[in-house]
């Protein structure tokens, strides 16, 4: 996707496990409260967020939007009315609108209630990450893209691709209160999972960006071990290797990088 926040993971670690692993859940009914009202507010929100982007559309692209909405709600068709919601999802994310995109996108997710169609939803959400939004949209899109992820993996527990993208939300976006949440989450799958190039690649990076560069070289070294086609393990190596002072290996990787 795009550069991730910068986390720094030597300082306060172990208070921030604590804080992580010793909370106390809240109460069943008052979570359940809690979770209806923050739905029953994303619904108002996105009203408020399409607002807000009209001005940035032309005339033609809402004209558009307006037909296909109509079209959507008229169509008896549930077939017809997925394609159109992915035509309409399609557009916006076209229109540089990512969060919005991913609402129409997670329509289609509670219809078909897939693991695909949660995590393009998710995905879809996590693109909103990219665009230099004001915090009220990267919230909204975080806290939409968490769920549809959760989703996914309560579909299939055993898919890594979902959990991988979760733990980035956290990461890139991080919880007030549990900015190591992310981090956590992928040391975990990493303890279960310590051969998976998805998360040793995921660690590469954000090692890479923290400065630990032995680390990335070992978790990005162990991924072109498994696999010596991953273009981006290869091509993280080469940042990797020239951050060391490595040139010749920096030029290897370079051209592994090139070749795949």
């Amino acid at each position: 996707m795009s550069k991730l926040q910068s986390i720094v993971l030597a300082a306060g670690l172990v208070l921030f496990c604590l804080l992580y692993f010793g909370f106390t859940p809240k109460p069943k009914k008052i979570a359940n409260l809690e979770s209806k009202r923050a739905v029953a507010s994303e619904v108002t929100d996105i009203n408020n967020l399409i607002r807000d982007v009209q001005n940035e559309l032309t005339s033609d692209q809402r004209s558009y939007l307006i037909t296909l909405e109509k079209e959507i709600e008229s169509s008896e068709n549930e077939s017809n009315k997925i394609e159109l919601l992915k035509r309409l999802s399609g557009k916006w994310f076209e229109y540089r609108q990512p969060h919005i995109a991913g609402f129409y996108a997670e329509k289609i997710a509670e219809t078909e209630n897939t693991v695909d169609a949660w995590s393009i939803a998710g995905t879809t959400f996590a693109g909103a990450f990219k665009s230099d939004k004001e915090a009220k949209v990267k919230e909204y899109a975080r806290n939409r893209a968490t769920s549809a992820f959760e989703n996914a993996i309560s579909l299939d527990p055993t898919a890594i691709q979902p959990k991988v993208n979760l733990a980035l939300c956290y990461v890139e976006y991080p919880v007030q209160g549990n900015p190591m949440k992310g981090i956590l989450q992928l040391i975990e799958l990493n303890k279960e999972n310590p051969d998976n190039p998805l998360i040793l690649t995921n660690l590469g990076r954000l090692a890479i960006q923290t400065g630990q560069y032995d680390k990335a070289l070992e978790r990005l070294g162990r991924v072109v071990e498994l696999d010596p086609t991953n273009r981006n393990a290869n091509c993280l190596l080469v940042q990797a290797y020239a951050e060391t002072g490595n040139k010749e290996k920096s030029d290897f990787y370079l051209k592994k990088c090139k070749e795949n």
